[in-house]
């Protein structure tokens, strides 16, 4: 199994997605029961269709690349809540097969690298009703270093400085979510720099990041997207325990730092069901509803299930 098939980019645009209570049922089991009260919590329906296309992405992900049957895939977290695969499979050809999820506004997105550690996060360049761009940005101003926030109060527009901002944070929260942290970990230590958004690197408490190379892609005019991939030694105690190896040869490592960052394939929900379980339940449907033959044909007027 080739290395760079490890490196995946998948993101569904929920935005037109509206799932019937039965067909979110059905979604839902596909997954583990300890999964499902990570979706039920939420009582808005947007807030419920982004953890389920998200939890949907992990196990649809770790399914296609690596091979395991729906159901025996075992994803747990760390006390951070950092998401990690339980796999006792060692022939998966990937060193340190792992992946991190986000969503935002109207996209879930998930990112997978076979070597490195890998950070993803999605922001929507929204602001809370009844407050001013300004006013919201400036609730965050501890957060960033001197040199980030002259960049963002010194746009021309408060659209851009409210854009500026986000790419700023999203590249922020890519890198600590890589760690496996939580949110309590010291984003102002953490500085950024690029050139128009391009060849952007890091620094933390002054330090030179050497072994991470960082992303950031503009999703739609409303939406940013950022990409970590860091050196697995660095991932905090609870996290690195996950890990199948934490410490490279140079070569190796280096092997995984420059792998290619491929596009984004967008995905439908229907996509991440995998193709038994849509079977399945077809099959289920035509017992169910006693479809019969007109003519040689099913009756076109009977219903099919979502999928």
């Amino acid at each position: 199994m080739e290395v760079a098939k490890g490196v995946q980019r998948w993101v569904v645009d929920i935005s037109k997605w509206n799932p019937s209570v039965n067909h979110l049922s059905f979604l839902r089991s596909l997954l583990p029961q300890h999964e499902h009260s990570s979706i039920n919590r939420f009582v808005k329906l947007e807030d419920r269709k982004r953890a389920l296309v998200s939890r949907l992405l992990q196990y649809a992900l770790v399914h296609q690349i690596l091979g395991i049957p729906f159901d025996e895939i075992i994803i747990r977290r760390t006390v951070e809540g950092k998401p990690y695969l339980v796999c006792e499979n060692p022939e998966t050809g990937f060193p340190n097969f792992n992946f991190n999820a986000s969503h935002h506004g109207d996209y879930v997105a998930i990112a997978s690298e076979p070597i490195c550690l890998v950070g993803l996060d999605i922001v929507s360049y929204t602001v809370p009703i009844n407050e001013t761009a300004q006013d919201f940005i400036q609730n965050f101003y501890s957060y960033f270093s001197s040199i980030e926030w002259y960049q963002i109060v010194n746009a021309d527009s408060s659209d851009e400085k409210l854009k500026i901002f986000y790419r700023y944070w999203c590249l922020k929260e890519a890198y600590v979510k890589a760690l496996g942290t939580g949110v309590g970990y010291k984003l102002e230590d953490v500085e950024f720099h690029h050139t128009g958004w391009k060849n952007i690197s890091a620094k933390v408490a002054g330090k030179e990041l050497k072994d991470w190379k960082f992303w950031l892609l503009e999703l739609d005019q409303y939406h940013s997207l950022s990409i970590a991939r860091g050196h697995p030694r660095t991932a905090i105690p609870s996290y690195k325990s996950t890990l199948k190896q934490t410490e490279f040869d140079k070569d190796v490592y280096n092997i995984g730092l420059y792998l290619p960052n491929p596009s984004f394939r967008f995905l439908t929900v229907g996509d991440l069901v995998p193709l038994q379980c849509k079977l399945d339940r077809f099959s289920r449907h035509l017992l169910t509803n006693h479809l019969e033959f007109k003519n040689g044909e099913y009756d076109e007027n009977a219903r099919v299930p979502e999928l």
